[in-house]
């Protein structure tokens, strides 16, 4: 596979229907409030397994420090780490994995909004000489994980990399910024495996797309 191809991961095209909500098992009390499954969470998972193997061969022999974006990043964050782990175990590649979070403020309702929030400490001079790994679940226009990696690179890491479960097909998209793409999607609002509206929708195992009526219900 090409640079290109693997960095633009699975393409999901934009009339895609997604599945049935009756061939799967999610919580009920979601049943009018989600349209689809988007992306299963097995499919999820297989395609995490091949990036932390993509990231392996790129790290070589240095430990990565992992700075995983909250909180929609974190279940993405401890799948991808753990498979690292796992294939490190089954090679004579282990690689030592160090996790720190982030957490950052960028949707109100079903809008990106322009600025950095970080919230906590902005002090990341632990990641100086550090070969890191930014890990987030979704990327869109990029101007959040533009202004976070000029921020990281301030504390003069080793090197910085980027994975992206999804990245999503909007005017001035951000896929140059992303090394590891799990999915390209359209620009449409998705929620389930940690991805949250107005932090419901956490506790979906997989993608699925939000219906109008679930986005008045919570809306704030």
């Amino acid at each position: 596979m090409d640079n290109s191809q693997m960095q633009r991961g699975i393409v999901i095209k934009d009339d895609w229907p997604g599945y049935s909500l009756d061939l799967f098992t999610y919580p009920e009390h979601y049943h009018e409030d989600i349209e689809n499954v988007y992306i299963p969470h097995g499919v999820i998972m297989n395609r995490t397994e091949r990036l932390a193997r993509y990231i392996m061969d790129d790290f070589g022999d240095s430990n990565i420090m992992v700075l995983c974006v909250l909180k929609g990043g974190y279940k993405f964050c401890a799948d991808l780490v753990e498979f690292i782990k796992v294939l490190g175990r089954n090679s004579n590649r282990y690689l030592e994995t160090r996790v720190e979070f982030i957490r950052l403020k960028s949707y109100l309702n079903d809008q990106s909004t322009e600025d950095l929030h970080i919230i906590g400490s902005r002090d990341l001079s632990f990641l100086r000489g550090k070969s890191v790994l930014i890990v987030e679940a979704i990327v869109d226009t990029g101007k959040t994980m533009k202004a976070l990696l000029q921020h990281v690179k301030t504390f003069e890491p080793k090197m910085v990399k980027v994975a992206g479960l999804l990245v999503k097909r909007v005017p001035n998209m951000a896929e140059s910024l992303t090394d590891y793409v799990g999915f390209e999607i359209p620009n449409r609002f998705v929620v389930g495996y940690a991805l949250d509206y107005n932090e419901y929708f956490r506790d979906l195992n997989h993608i699925c797309v939000i219906s109008k009526t679930g986005k008045t219900k919570y809306k704030v």
